[in-house]
């Protein structure tokens, strides 16, 4: 099967800012899930755990073998409107931590000549990575 479209939500928590913090993503196409994934980030904050929840969906999709960048457009969508406006290079990152993560998605978007949308979606509209997040944060609390 050769997949031309992926549709990825990508979420990121820290409970307390800076906080114990977790990413996820959930990828699908035409509605069938295709892959999940979750990562326990130890003490950081919010807005990192967002760009790390872009950063493990974009290394899972790399290793996905029926994908073809030259035949497939992949939709992020976030319920953070602050990565969504950096990334799209609509707002400036003044963070140094966040430059660092901004490029490395933007380098890998490039360099592997991804067909990438960036959407902002409200929370209720981004559940499932949110659940992730959330089961990954208090697996960790049980530990």
């Amino acid at each position: 099967m050769v997949l031309t479209e992926i549709t990825i939500h990508t979420d990121g928590g820290a409970r307390g800012n800076p906080g114990p913090a977790a990413c996820a993503f959930v990828a699908t196409s035409t509605g069938k899930l295709l892959g999940e994934g979750s990562q326990f980030l130890g003490t950081t904050t919010n807005n990192v755990a967002e760009y790390k929840g872009v950063l493990l969906a974009l290394e899972w999709l790399l290793k996905l073998k029926d994908f073809n960048s030259d035949t497939c457009t992949i939709s992020f969508y976030l319920d953070s409107e602050l990565i969504v406006k950096q990334l799209k290079g609509i707002y400036k990152v003044k963070n140094e931590t966040l430059k660092k993560f901004n490029l490395e998605i933007v380098n890998i978007i490039q360099n592997n000549n991804l067909r990438v949308s960036l959407f902002n979606v409200p929370r209720s509209q981004n559940k499932e990575a949110d659940l992730l997040v959330n089961k990954e944060l208090d697996g960790q609390a049980t530990d």
